[in-house]
């Protein structure tokens, strides 16, 4: 591996006109264990992995409170506590676990205090800089939930407010409340449904986190990479799954990819990525 390789090489994006961090992060969704839920097989491991991420230029790393459940969040604590002055922490509200890959909404303001002052002390941080309603629970008027979180940070306890599986529609209604930093919807080659959600993200220069960004591993591992991923990736000399974030990359400035590992060999393999430029023609033959 590369001892150059630096998430830096990604470039930057700013975050509510006053964030800064390089545009390829990490998602701490994987440092759990099986289905998302307890603890990881090998907790040593986990807390390296995100040593080695921040080691590697990562300073933008993506979890919530329902990955483990609490699980992601502690860890981020134990390995990165007290954290370096330039690492933006961003965490998630509004999904409850009842067991492995089970996920439920609740966006009722009662719940999402209690969620953000709980991530709080898991990450022992005295702000939230990025709190992110993790989905629009189709029982609470999104307004509420939103409210609730407009709130938290005129307490000082939320600097900024994104949202996650959100609509063009939906995204427009937050935006008549607060000002929104961020979306994080699924995104990845095979699977662009939130083609105008980015569209709109663009037109506010809004972040917008592609989560599943390797189609749920699928480009990891080759698997149901298509002929023109895979010919992309030869002529490079890397993985598909490499191909597929700088891809991401390549398809909006307002991108800031997440790719999410528990095995440091991965880890430093998607970082790597950082550094690979995709040409005009690799873009329009990848559309």
């Amino acid at each position: 591996m590369n001892a150059n390789i630096n998430a830096a090489a990604a470039g930057q994006i700013v975050l509510g006109g006053d964030l800064k961090v390089n545009r390829l992060g990490f998602g701490a969704m994987r440092i759990t264990g099986r289905g998302i839920w307890g603890d990881p097989p090998d907790v040593s491991t986990a807390v390296r992995v995100l040593q080695r991420a921040v080691h590697l230029g990562v300073n933008f790393i993506d979890t919530a409170d329902s990955y483990g459940p609490e699980v992601s969040e502690n860890l981020i604590a134990r390995a990165l506590y007290p954290y370096s002055p330039d690492i933006v922490i961003a965490t998630k509200g509004g999904l409850v676990r009842s067991g492995p890959d089970a996920w439920d909404r609740d966006g009722r303001p009662e719940h999402l205090r209690k969620a953000c002052e709980s991530s709080l002390q898991r990450l022992r941080r005295e702000r939230i800089d990025l709190y992110q309603l993790h989905a629009p629970d189709p029982k609470v008027p999104l307004e509420d939930s939103i409210g609730a979180l407009v709130r938290l940070k005129s307490e000082g306890k939320i600097r900024h407010i994104g949202v996650s599986n959100v609509s063009v529609a939906e995204l427009t209604r937050c935006g008549r409340l607060t000002p929104v930093v961020s979306v994080q919807n699924r995104y990845n080659l095979q699977d662009r449904r939130s083609d105008e959600v980015l569209a709109y993200c663009e037109s506010k220069t809004m972040a917008f986190l592609p989560w599943a960004p390797l189609g749920s591993a699928r480009h990891a591992g080759g698997l149901g990479a298509s002929s023109t991923l895979e010919k992309v990736a030869e002529s490079h000399g890397i993985s598909v799954g490499q191909a597929a974030i700088a891809w991401l990359l390549g398809r909006s400035t307002v991108m800031l990819p997440i790719p999410g590992t528990g095995s440091i060999e991965h880890l430093e393999q998607n970082i790597a990525a950082a550094s690979v430029r995709l040409s005009p023609q690799e873009m329009r033959e990848l559309r």
